[in-house]
């Protein structure tokens, strides 16, 4: 299994950036697919998350500026943030996973750093 992130970058506040979450070796339409982010020194936390059946959930920080939306024919999901501040100055990492029963599958990609700076 691979999830592979890209998109990150460096960007001045009030700008945007599209995250990307590329899957492969799992069928992705069956997994429910989230963004976590980490800042230096804080614990990571879920940002945005879409399900199998397209619902979505975000942090309250985010609401309003970062959608969440998957094409399952191209096995990606992304995450388009707007209005970037500051303070959304992370690690973004993209996880899949899903429950089959009494089995959880958890799967996490390599991270792209999101830098919002003047």
């Amino acid at each position: 299994v691979q999830l592979q992130a890209s998109g990150g970058g460096l960007v001045q506040p009030g700008g945007s950036l599209r995250l990307s979450c590329a899957a492969s070796g799992i069928i992705f339409s069956t997994y429910d697919m989230v963004w976590y982010r980490q800042a230096p020194g804080k614990q990571r936390e879920l940002v945005a998350a879409i399900t199998s059946s397209d619902m979505t959930n975000y942090v309250d920080s985010v609401k309003g500026r970062f959608t969440i939306s998957r094409v399952n024919a191209g096995n990606t999901v992304y995450l388009q943030m707007n209005n970037l501040k500051p303070e959304d100055t992370a690690v973004y990492y993209c996880n899949a996973n899903r429950s089959l029963g009494r089995y959880v599958y958890n799967y996490w990609g390599q991270g792209t750093l999101v830098t919002v700076s003047s």
